[in-house]
């Protein structure tokens, strides 16, 4: 997609045109965390594959619906802590810069997978697990900005718009393409519960509902997609990895953040149970939110 159009344009009309208006698809992550990685190839190919993609939307005149990204991990900061120290690391930069440029033009935000269960994980002596669930406690305080935080999803956000203003791109927006908690995983993964995964997700939730900002964003309406809609039962690596979805493989419900419509007890199979949630409606506006997030943070394009 980087060296040829034509090949993005057969893949959006493919696998995008051709489900519209059906399918309410919002966005097309170019790749996934990237410059965040170690494959040399993808990294020089990124920017010439979004600018494909993008080339081809708006020539199917689709770029008022859909919007094209790349959505980014911690590891294309050098720090983050505190939040107003975060800056992008110096092998990032001759990347990232080009990448934002462009995204300015195009009105695109800032994307960012967060996850403040991988951060309790790595350092559950030192992280207040209260901090990492938007459960009660006592936070942390930035020096620089005077700024208190009372969770770690909050602080994240706000570790990309400083790192944004210090590149000259302090007016671009910051979403987050994926956050979530793991119900289960290994013996050695800390804080991996659904009971803690009920908490993360149920207050998540209850956060965005509220449709504010953060302590150094005030006024920008926080947008999130959760991960993920189903158990990637067969996915390798950690236990954790094959248990972010809010159902399980089989349709079930893995615990209970309020989406209805699915009994919590053993589904007879993930087929039956898509039949019983078209046969129900999707009129409801939680069943609305979660099919469109799948849509929208699965929707990956290849760039190799």
């Amino acid at each position: 997609m980087s060296m040829n159009e034509d090949n993005a344009m057969n893949w959006v009309k493919e696998n995008v045109q051709a489900f519209l208006p059906d399918t309410n698809i919002r966005g097309i992550a170019v790749g996934n965390e990237v410059l965040g990685g170690s494959d040399e190839e993808l990294i020089t190919a990124l920017l010439g594959a979004v600018k494909n993609v993008y080339s081809v939307i708006s020539k199917l005149k689709l770029k008022d619906l859909i919007e094209v990204s790349t959505p980014h991990s911690q590891a294309v900061f050098a720090n983050s802590f505190p939040p107003s120290s975060c800056i992008f690391k110096e092998s990032v930069v001759p990347y990232m810069k080009p990448l934002l440029e462009f995204f300015a033009q195009t009105g695109a935000p800032f994307y960012i997978n967060t996850y403040p269960f991988l951060s309790y994980k790595s350092d559950p002596g030192n992280i207040d697990l209260n901090y990492a669930l938007f459960q009660p406690n006592s936070g942390i305080y930035d020096e620089k900005t005077k700024l208190h935080y009372d969770n770690m999803f909050d602080a994240e956000i706000d570790a990309c718009y400083a790192a944004l203003e210090a590149s000259g791109f302090g007016k671009m927006d910051v979403y987050v393409s994926e956050t979530g908690w793991a119900s289960k995983g290994d013996a050695d993964e800390a804080g991996a519960t659904a009971q803690n995964a009920r908490i993360y997700n149920h207050n998540l939730r209850k956060r965005l509902a509220k449709k504010k900002g953060t302590p150094f964003r005030p006024k920008i309406t926080v947008k999130a997609y959760i991960f993920a809609l189903f158990n990637e039962d067969q996915k390798p690596g950690e236990g954790s990895e094959r248990n972010f979805g809010l159902f399980k493989a089989d349709g079930s419900i893995s615990y209970n953040i309020g989406f209805t419509g699915l009994k919590s007890s053993s589904a007879p199979s993930s087929l039956s149970s898509l039949k019983d949630i078209r046969a129900r409606g999707y009129s409801s506006t939680p069943y609305a939110m979660v099919l469109t997030t799948c849509v929208v943070v699965l929707l990956l394009v290849l760039i190799s």
